[in-house]
């Protein structure tokens, strides 16, 4: 079929977004339910594992979210051949992908693994220690499954499709609640492990998770034309090279920036198990409602990159209104609903009346970080449709790393008089380095918008007919 030539109109725009976004809802509150799910169990089995899996929760992370960046470079060269109808390119990315999903596993596997010396650095308490390694050991071994299924993710991503990532997070999710409760509770003649059986039911929820995306993306016929034939491809260095130089900067931004939060976390820890637990459900509860919005991020970054490639700037354009409108209205009533009903949130992680009061005070906070942040997601994901990733992680490094961090352990660690002032205090510096990184990133955007576009059209196949239909229409 012929690309629609007249210009994008704002319910066509809307349905596109939608189509691509609520899959990516739906997956990414599977994937952060699953931290939840965790906290939750753990928390009804004792406080010290609980207090152990949220250490250890902060060690790995960042090293999934590393993977996670480099290989989301995947998705812009995705979006943007799949708007300018290069079909080939598409094809021969993907075993490259692959490739570089399983260097970049075998690579941060072993450093979870042996991440004691980290743990060392806390000193805490023998038994959370001992109980936060055997957790993140345990976690260890699904990271190499991690990279392949983001590397299947975003290919299918860039070309609009997102309901192969939404199926396999969504079982792996209900996978992983009778496995946490066979492992930590003991059930079903399992041994009772605590926080190492939590580790090992993630695991396990991992490499399901592989299989089944695996799985839907070979049957699935909207996706069959953009794979290549099955059989042994080599590495290409070149092209590993590209994606490199784009994902690199993606992948630290989102290990630092999350690497921040974690070590933050690790500071809180110092501050005694209450108010680590209390940070803990508040981060819980901030992931949970940033996953809308993240959603909405990246079905606009898609939308762009398709309107790069096909060379539309009126299509840019109206795909980032439209998900800056979203993001707003979503950061609006999430603020709405902590501000309004903390008590009933937190109620579903504990009764420890120490927790509930902090975390009551602690979530207020995370209400005005998250519509901030909401600003940020939008100018960052428009910055990597645009195939500009080096500008969002330098940003970061400043906001985040120069001036949140520094100034949460002056407001946390050494002008707090109580451990409950203390945790606040981070909360209270995590929102002067988000509005900083929002303000330079808006900045950015308005003068990248004022600019050419990078690509133009050149169509050598027709766009598929089966979602996505067109790139513009």
């Amino acid at each position: 079929m012929t690309e629609s030539l007249h210009p994008p109109s704002l319910t066509g725009e809307l349905r596109q977004q939608w189509r691509i976004a609520w899959p990516l809802f739906i997956a990414q509150t599977a994937q952060m339910g699953t931290g939840v799910v965790d906290t939750v169990m753990a928390a009804r089995f004792d406080p010290t594992d609980l207090a152990a899996i949220a250490i250890g929760y902060n060690i790995w992370l960042p090293l999934f979210l590393l993977v996670l960046g480099v290989l989301f470079a995947t998705s812009t060269i995705v979006a943007q051949d799949f708007g300018a109808g290069r079909i080939d390119k598409i094809r021969a990315q993907l075993p490259q992908s692959l490739w570089l999903a399983i260097i970049l596993g075998l690579i941060v596997s072993p450093i979870c693994y042996f991440s004691n010396p980290i743990l060392d650095l806390l000193n805490l308490v023998e038994s959370t220690q001992v109980k936060a390694h055997d957790y993140v050991k345990m976690v260890a071994l699904g990271l190499p499954a991690v990279g392949v299924f983001h590397a299947l993710r975003y290919h299918t991503q860039g070309l609009g499709i997102t309901k192969p990532f939404a199926a396999a997070s969504v079982i792996g999710f209900i996978a992983n609640i009778p496995l946490n409760w066979g492992f930590i509770y003991g059930q079903w003649g399992l041994p009772s492990l605590g926080a190492e059986g939590c580790g090992i039911a993630t695991a396990i929820s991992m490499w399901l998770s592989l299989l089944l995306i695996a799985f839907y993306v070979l049957r699935s016929n909207a996706v069959a034309r953009f794979l290549p034939p099955i059989r042994y491809q080599p590495p290409s260095w070149s092209a590993i090279k590209d994606i490199l130089s784009l994902g690199v900067p993606i992948g630290l931004t989102f290990f630092l920036e999350v690497g921040v939060f974690s070590f933050i976390a690790l500071l809180v820890a110092t501050l005694g198990d209450t108010a680590m637990g209390a940070h803990q459900i508040a981060f819980n509860v901030w992931d949970m409602f940033y996953i809308p919005m993240l959603a909405v991020g990246t079905a606009m970054s898609t939308r762009i990159g398709h309107a790069i490639g096909a060379g539309r700037p009126d299509a840019v354009r109206l795909a980032l209104w439209v998900g800056a409108s979203i993001s707003a209205a979503i950061g609006l009533c999430t603020m709405l609903v902590l501000f309004t009903v903390p008590e009933l949130i937190i109620s579903m992680y504990t009764d420890d009346a120490n927790i509930h009061a902090l975390a009551t005070r602690l979530i207020k906070l995370a209400a005005f970080f998250i519509l901030i942040d909401a600003i940020q997601i939008v100018g960052s994901f428009t910055l990597r449709a645009f195939k500009e990733t080096r500008f969002p992680f330098l940003m970061m490094v400043v906001s985040y790393w120069l001036i949140a961090l520094p100034l949460g352990y002056w407001l946390g660690i050494v002008e707090a008089t109580n451990p409950q002032d203390g945790a606040a205090g981070f909360w209270y510096a995590t929102i002067a380095g988000i509005a900083m990184c929002a303000f330079l990133i808006v900045l950015r955007v308005w003068r990248v918008l004022h600019m050419p576009l990078p690509t133009k059209r050149i169509f050598t196949q027709q766009p598929p007919d089966t979602p996505p239909k067109t790139a513009l229409d």
